[in-house]
């Protein structure tokens, strides 16, 4: 059995030790044909509150953490460069 691995970008870490990632999946409608985009948002355990707002991250799926989080990142692909705020 393999496990779920999802790439997406962290939309929000406003929680501690929880980050929401958007995974964007991209399909072809079955009666249209047309391409179609759909967005998931999986709630996803940081143990050390290192992923920010915008970093691509892989996620994979895992037991149940709490409620809502059944996923744990693995890993950060990418970190956008941050403004210094001044």
């Amino acid at each position: 059995m393999t496990d779920k691995t999802y790439t997406g970008k962290v939309v929000s870490d406003k929680m501690d030790k929880t980050v929401v990632v958007a995974v964007t999946r991209h399909f072809q409608h079955p009666a249209y044909k047309k391409t179609v985009k759909k967005v998931s948002k999986f709630k996803a355990h940081d143990s050390e509150n290192i992923c920010k707002t915008g970093d691509d991250v892989k996620i994979i799926e895992t037991r149940p953490i709490s409620k809502d989080k059944r996923w744990l990142v693995l890993e950060i692909l990418n970190k956008p460069q941050r403004s210094s705020g001044k």
